[in-house]
């Protein structure tokens, strides 16, 4: 199975680079993992809505560049489903089990998603309600991925 997490911008925090690099090493016993980065735009502080929206239309058409044509994508959403670790394995055994070999995990910059990218999701997947910055959400998102696995091949892990 392969994984490929999108990702707007680049890692600048060293502590979360060596968190990433962590979890990559762990994910590669379970599956073929790919990080694609993409620039992210300037925003402005006092940027108009409208600008918001070109800004993300800009970095939308990266990612939807970026997504390969067969593989199920996973859009990152504050307004998609939230789940438990156990139902994400469920979700990815499914997922598996109906011969998607290839996921794709998109993480929005600053400003979220475009909504082409959300259109062209499979599925909208939350982890909370609360924002979190994008780049500490590839380090949640690869440690979640990590726990599904070992949930997955019954191998222990801290509840």
């Amino acid at each position: 199975m392969k994984i490929t997490i999108i990702c707007v911008g680049r890692i600048k925090e060293k502590y979360l680079a060596m968190g990433i690099d962590e979890y990559r090493k762990r994910l590669g016993k379970y599956c073929t993992l790919d990080i694609i980065e993409l620039a992210d735009e300037s925003t402005p502080d006092n940027a108009s809505p409208a600008m918001e929206e070109a800004i993300k239309k800009k970095e939308g058409d990266r990612i939807l560049k970026a997504i390969k044509g067969d593989s199920y994508c996973v859009a990152l959403d504050i307004r998609g489903n939230m789940l438990s670790s156990e139902e994400l394995k469920e979700e990815l055994e499914r997922l598996f089990t109906y011969g998607k070999s290839h996921i794709t995990l998109v993480i929005g910059g600053s400003l979220g998603l475009s909504g082409e990218v959300l259109a062209r999701a499979d599925y909208r997947l939350s982890f909370s309600k609360m924002t979190f910055p994008h780049q500490l959400m590839r380090l949640i998102l690869l440690e979640q991925l990590y726990r599904a696995f070992r949930i997955m091949k019954n191998e222990p892990y801290h509840k």
